[in-house]
């Protein structure tokens, strides 16, 4: 297996379970205020939000990134 894959966080990781664990984590409200995105900010569905996700690419790294640093500094704790 590739060292790149061993060493990848989001490697088999969805991108609903993302979005999951960031809204139980931070709720709608503080993950708009992380990423100010319409999906987000006004009427909030996991539905709607994977839609645009699935669609945008600079949105979902922006939330990939948002997971990586929320699962960092929670085992810190």
């Amino acid at each position: 297996m590739n060292n790149a894959h061993q060493n990848d966080p989001l490697q088999g990781k969805t991108l609903a379970h993302i979005l999951e664990y960031l809204v139980e984590q931070l709720g709608w409200v503080e993950l708009g205020h992380h990423i100010n995105i319409k999906c987000f900010t006004n009427d909030p569905s996991i539905k709607s939000s994977l839609v645009f996700l699935r669609r945008t690419p600079w949105a979902r790294e922006k939330v990939e990134d948002l997971y990586l640093y929320t699962v960092r500094t929670s085992n810190k704790r």
